[in-house]
């Protein structure tokens, strides 16, 4: 019998851990002092285990530590010369700062950004769209304060909010911050004054902040969202709308938007009016762009939409309803290696011809992650060991009288 392509010496977990530079992880744990006090289980060993935890869809420390069991020979391959105790992996999550697992997600995405870039994307503004959202986790102890009301009956339930910003030809999170559930989004505003000059910014209108858009005016970054209903606005002039622009552009103007003690500080902006077939209703967008034309300005508020898809690949493939800590480090840390987890199956995506659904990824590589399969033969072709276990047998029995069935 010949040899199979499809099989490899390493599992499918080592071939993940490859887009990790371990003497990168060496210089973060040291600019974190993170190995401080620290005999065996080292910053690596704790990313390795996080990540175990986040590909497998561990629930406990107990099932973190059987699986580990479980695959005890085949450790050498993960860079694991010690099996980590249960009271030495809670204490690691309560101690090692949350900021070492950031830097070590942003460390991988700065690396591969290039090969995640969508060449599909022709338009000269999409490569310049960044798309700010947040997604709420729920908690279930008060560790952060929640959303909403108190209950009359129990505790309300703590939550965490992830405030995320992503490129358009990326797809994955570029800059994350979390803060508790209660705090409100316009505050995640600030961070994207450190976008290049010329940027183009999209969100919802749950980021109203006049003062802030005025300062994105003032560094020429350009803001696309929707006008709230109770916005304070005069209009201006009223723009021609041409002949042949899309049907669906109603009005197009420049309004003044009043804010500030009294409304009396302005923020001049552009508003249009949009009917949208698919929903059959109209929206109403402001941006700061008095240039691109008014479709295209409906065009990248509809791009917004690929962060909400975002959240529900992220919730659905790595559920974080069940934390192994109970504290606000521990949480961030498995946060983390959720989103890690979540970019190294990315660039796995992205170096593959054959086109999968991302989930379907996810469940191969979790059902296999120990197995020594070279996880892109495989993907490109799955059935190609099969076929060439077919084609051999065929010729062992097709001179025998009796072939074997």
């Amino acid at each position: 019998m010949g040899k199979s392509t499809i099989f490899s010496g390493q599992p499918i977990f080592n071939q993940l851990l490859t887009f990790i530079d371990k003497s990168e992880i060496r210089k973060i744990a040291k600019q974190h002092d993170s190995e401080r006090y620290v005999k065996k289980f080292t910053t690596y060993n704790h990313l390795v285990v996080m990540l175990f935890v986040s590909l497998e869809g561990y629930h406990s420390i107990r099932e973190v530590i059987l699986g580990l069991l479980a695959n005890a020979h085949k450790l050498s391959h993960l860079g694991l010369s010690y099996l980590v105790k249960r009271s030495t992996f809670s204490e690691a999550n309560k101690r090692r700062s949350s900021k070492v697992f950031e830097d070590i997600y942003m460390s991988v995405y700065r690396k591969h950004a290039s090969s995640l870039a969508d060449s599909r994307l022709k338009e000269k503004e999409l490569k310049r769209l960044y798309i700010m959202d947040s997604s709420t986790i729920s908690l279930f102890k008060d560790i952060l304060k929640g959303v909403g009301r108190n209950p009359k009956n129990g505790k309300k339930k703590g939550g965490i909010k992830a405030h995320t910003l992503i490129k358009a030809d990326e797809n994955v999170p570029c800059l994350i911050r979390y803060s508790e559930a209660s705090k409100h989004d316009h505050m995640f505003l600030q961070e994207a004054m450190n976008l290049p000059s010329g940027s183009i910014i999209t969100f919802d209108k749950g980021y109203v902040d006049y003062a802030r858009y005025q300062a994105f005016t003032d560094k020429s970054i350009w803001y696309v969202t929707r006008l709230k209903d109770n916005a304070l606005y005069k209009a201006r002039q009223e723009f021609d709308i041409p002949d042949d622009a899309d049907s669906g552009v109603l009005k197009d103007e420049e309004i003044v938007l009043l804010y500030g003690t009294n409304k009396t500080k302005e923020h001049k902006a552009r508003r249009i009016a949009y009917w949208d077939n698919e929903n059959a209703r109209v929206f109403e967008f402001i941006t700061n762009n008095m240039e691109l034309a008014a479709a295209t300005i409906a065009y990248i508020y509809k791009k917004r939409w690929q962060i909400e898809l975002l959240f529900k690949q992220l919730k659905q493939n790595f559920p974080l309803k069940y934390f192994l800590g109970d504290n606000e480090n521990a949480i961030e840390i498995q946060i983390w290696a959720a989103m890690l987890a979540n970019l190294l199956i990315t660039l796995v995506k992205s170096k593959l011809k054959r086109n999968w659904a991302f989930s379907n990824m996810v469940s191969i590589i979790r059902q296999q992650l120990m197995n020594y399969i070279n996880i892109y033969a495989f993907l490109e072709n799955p059935e190609k060991s099969w076929l060439v276990l077919i084609k051999e047998n065929k010729n062992n029995y097709q001179n025998s009288l009796f072939p074997e069935i």
